[in-house]
């Protein structure tokens, strides 16, 4: 993979006149392919500094997906920034264990912006 991103990292993508925070749980390394295994959170910021703030801990941050994985494709098809990183804590991860036991688990070639349904 070409990204310096590491599971733990925090990422902000921008939207319209806002900001989205995504948080990546895991990246898998497969032939012709990877799969990004991503958290997405529902709190929208009007300016980085703001998603800072949050992940900093002085403001409680809503999940709006626990996981998501997508091809590596999806994942360039949305611009993001590295904010910030920190440890995974095993509730974080619950979501990417619980796919990875799932015998039919799928990877989605859709945008984080589509499947969190924003434009």
């Amino acid at each position: 993979m070409i990204h310096e991103f590491k599971p733990g990292d925090y990422l902000i993508f921008q939207i319209e006149s806002g900001y989205g925070l995504l948080r990546v749980l895991a990246i898998d390394e497969r032939p012709g392919d990877g799969v990004w295994h991503l958290a997405a959170y529902e709190d929208l910021f009007l300016e980085p500094e703001g998603a800072e703030t949050a992940i900093a801990g002085d403001q409680a941050l809503n999940l709006k997906e626990t996981h998501l994985a997508i091809t590596n494709r999806a994942f360039e098809s949305t611009q993001v920034s590295k904010i910030g990183e920190g440890p995974l804590e095993p509730e974080a991860v619950a979501g990417l264990e619980k796919w990875r036991s799932d015998a039919e688990a799928r990877v989605s070639d859709r945008s984080v912006r589509l499947l969190l349904g924003l434009r």
